[in-house]
């Protein structure tokens, strides 16, 4: 397990050095720079000059990307050109916010989606397996901005009971406090993660019930529930489990949308208005912290699946 652990945060350490040589280049290969970006197509050609050499954009790219890393090694992210902070200020104030609406989606979606891949899968090839399916394939077909654009139509217009925008509040405490507010961009999130879970849930215990061990269950008298409710579907989270941590790109990255439509004081709302301006050490944090993430949780998945599924621990060993 130890060897298998090392190996893993070897990994994780060669992928985020890739994200942020990667992104490095991105950002600094658009047209007219990060200089250009911040002081508008007028800036002349002496106040483009002068910041370049203020921030150190007049140096060749491995100067400035061993300049980042550098930075990067002791914690520091740089400062905002636009907001006269700290990168990494500004992403403490606003990551835990993230991560209560994905948390706070995933969560709702885990619930509704593992039990509706049950009642699926013992339900195969019926009127109401396919009329489900069809509705979560829709689910999962539909973009994220758009599932929250009807969202807004249907509960802030035609039928007027929730706000139309998420709590505008510096404090987790203030969300909460005004929690029909986040029920939209919450319910936004979750529904198109339910189209997915569920259908890997079905799948799971499709493979599952025609296993040995349900069979033998069933012979030694087990009634159908327990048989269902305690070894199938113990068995059919393993790949749930799995692909938690490698969802967690696109939970993020659903998460920017919703934020940006209802105005959600998180990251994603950071990372849109940073665009907009071009400040450059925003977008590049942000980025960071979620490639970031996205290892963590990958290497998380591994593990926890390593523990649940005696099968994995024995490939490990």
């Amino acid at each position: 397990m130890i060897r298998f652990l090392a190996k893993r945060l070897g990994q994780a350490i060669v992928v985020i050095l890739l994200v942020t040589v990667i992104v490095f280049l991105l950002l600094h290969s658009v047209p007219g720079g990060p200089a250009r970006g911040i002081l508008g197509p007028q800036a002349s050609p002496q106040a483009i000059a002068a910041f370049n050499h203020e921030h150190g954009f007049d140096k060749s790219l491995v100067q400035q990307y061993w300049a980042f890393l550098s930075r990067l090694l002791r914690g520091d992210l740089g400062d905002s050109y636009t907001l006269n902070q700290s990168v990494g200020s500004l992403i403490a104030q606003r990551l835990p916010k993230t991560l209560v609406l994905t948390g706070m989606s995933t969560l709702l979606a885990l619930v509704i989606a593992v039990p509706l891949g049950v009642w699926q899968g013992r339900r195969r090839r019926g009127l109401t397996d396919y009329a489900v399916t069809a509705v979560v394939f829709i689910g999962y077909a539909t973009p994220v901005f758009f599932l929250a654009l009807i969202l807004v139509i249907v509960f802030t217009e035609k039928i007027p009971i929730l706000p139309p925008q998420a709590p505008q509040t510096q404090s987790l405490a203030g969300l909460f406090a005004d929690s029909r507010g986040l029920i939209l961009p919450v319910l936004a999130g979750a529904i198109a993660t339910v189209a997915a879970f569920s259908r890997y849930m079905r799948s799971a215990v499709l493979d599952n019930l025609a296993e040995d061990y349900v069979r033998t269950a069933r012979a030694k008298g087990a009634s159908e529930r327990r048989v269902v409710w305690l070894h199938i579907m113990r068995n059919s989270l393993t790949p749930i489990i799995a692909m938690l941590g490698y969802y967690l790109p696109v939970l993020f990255s659903g998460a920017l949308v919703i934020e940006s439509v209802f105005n959600y004081p998180g990251m994603g709302l950071l990372f849109w208005n940073a665009a907009q301006t071009s400040d450059y050490p925003i977008l590049l944090g942000t980025v960071l912290v979620i490639a970031l993430a996205t290892v963590i949780g990958s290497l998380l998945a591994d593990i926890v699946q390593a523990l649940v599924d005696p099968r994995v621990r024995g490939a490990i060993r």
